[in-house]
């Protein structure tokens, strides 16, 4: 299925390309865009204490920690975009431990990708918040909180508490050690793979497979489907401290030992 902005510029322009032809503006050139093609852009915003919110209106993200003396963020930034009757253009601003991050398409016609890159210093709490695109997340020590309206969600080699939701989209780890993780998708497969006994572990989906695998332990195990197979293959004790609970309306539900 094609993103949502690939779906709203096709049908922006299904519904108006007769009245834009009809007014005598021809189209030329106007392929779809492709963030990919665009040259770099690279800006450097100073953040104010250890907590950082990525707040993103329609656009890939991807997240690394890097280690850094100074408090500094270096952000890359590709944009490609087309409008007719309008404007594409994409902006930047840090205003206290906010990034914002906006991509302007407007017009009779349009078609806009975006796509940044964010290197983070180390020890820096994170809470990203994007309304249309992808979060890959790398190499965390402290924890993550991310939220994506539609897109998937990729966190690997890190050790924070995990905070992760997509309403359209699937949820996978890899690599991880978070003491507490809650995953959920409207729609969408949860695949939660830890590398350390974890205290409490939350996993939902409304409409796809949930599937944890957990270092070898004794766990007190809540694991429920309404339409699909349900596979608990870890030691299991209702009195253990260590919580996982697995739910999923539609789909599988396994729930085993990753050794």
């Amino acid at each position: 299925m094609l993103p949502r902005s690939r779906r709203r510029a096709a049908v922006r322009l299904s519904l108006v390309v007769g009245t834009v032809l009809a007014a005598g503006v021809t189209l030329t050139g106007c392929g779809g865009a492709n963030a990919e093609d665009a040259e770099p852009e690279r800006r450097t915003f100073s953040l104010e204490g250890r907590e950082l919110t990525v707040d993103a209106d329609n656009s890939e993200l991807e997240l690394v920690t890097v280690d850094a003396k100074t408090k500094d963020l270096k952000v890359t930034r590709w944009f490609d975009g087309w409008t007719v009757g309008g404007e594409s253009k994409a902006t930047w601003a840090m205003k206290g431990g906010t990034l914002k991050l906006r991509e302007h398409c407007d017009g009779l016609v349009n078609n806009c990708a975006s796509k940044h890159r964010i290197e983070v210093p180390r020890g820096v709490k994170v809470t990203v918040r994007d309304d249309n695109g992808k979060v890959r997340a790398r190499g965390f020590e402290t924890d993550l909180k991310v939220h994506t309206d539609n897109g998937k969600i990729d966190i690997a080699d890190s050790k924070g508490n995990l905070d992760l939701s997509s309403s359209n989209g699937d949820v996978v780890t890899a690599r991880v050690a978070p003491q507490q993780v809650k995953a959920v998708s409207s729609n969408g497969t949860v695949r939660l793979s830890l590398t350390r006994v974890p205290d409490r572990v939350e996993v939902s989906s409304d409409n796809g497979a949930t599937k944890v695998e957990l270092p070898r332990a004794t766990y007190d195990v809540i694991a429920e489907s309404q339409n699909g197979k349900v596979d608990v293959d870890v030691p299991r004790d209702s009195a253990s401290p260590r919580k996982v609970t697995a739910r999923t309306q539609n789909g599988e539900v396994t729930v085993r030992s990753a050794n």
